[in-house]
């Protein structure tokens, strides 16, 4: 049986602020009371997942247990099918210590070289209470790699990834369109549907 989310409150289990703005902007909606984990102090748990669900999982029972409320965990990244669906759950680490997603793009982009460019997004949530409970739900979409990079909306990868049936790159997009098509949309679409059905009847 599906848990129901019944709680107003919720933390955003990540330190990655453009994900918290994305996923604050999936939430509002539903008039739930939203922090971050940097918002309460939370620390960042060491992911050492083999999965993005996995690391999901790390991210948001900590913050659970830490916060003492529910809380909402995404582990997303890029897979190249010609790099061996690389970099993975190893997207954010290709950016290294300080976060630099251009030069990680450069770098993606230096691997790949004239190998198919062809990618997909996937998106992991991981919802968690304090007392250990998990519900999990995945979205992926899929799309080609360009370079150079293009758009200043998104983050990430974003620049560099035009989603299937679109000439333009998530960058290039209005976020209300990403958000109705992007891998974070769809695993949302699930979730919402599994366990915010009190939110349908306010």
């Amino acid at each position: 049986m599906v848990r129901q989310l019944t709680e107003k409150s919720l933390i955003v289990a990540s330190h990655n602020q453009g994900k918290v703005r994305e996923i604050g902007d999936l939430l509002a909606p539903f008039g739930l009371n939203v922090s971050s984990v940097s918002e309460l102090g939370l620390p960042e748990p060491v992911e050492d997942g083999e999965t993005f669900l996995a690391n999901a999982d790390i991210k948001s029972l900590a913050a659970a247990r830490g916060g003492n409320m529910p809380a909402l965990s995404d582990d997303s990244g890029l897979c190249v099918p010609a790099l061996g669906n690389k970099p993975g759950i190893h997207s954010a680490r290709y950016a290294g210590p300080n976060k630099d997603f251009n030069a990680a793009m450069e770098r993606l982009m230096g691997e790949l070289g004239d190998k198919d460019p062809a990618a997909f997004f996937v998106c992991a949530l991981s919802l968690a209470w304090p007392d250990g409970h998990v519900e999990h739900f995945e979205g992926k979409v899929h799309g080609t790699l360009t370079w150079p990079m293009r758009g200043d909306k998104g983050f990430g990868y974003d620049p560099i990834f035009i989603p299937e049936g679109y000439d333009i790159t998530f960058a290039e997009m209005e976020s209300a369109k990403k958000h109705d098509m992007s891998h974070r949309a769809r695993a949302f679409d699930q979730m919402i549907k599994a366990c915010f059905e009190k939110f349908h009847t306010l």
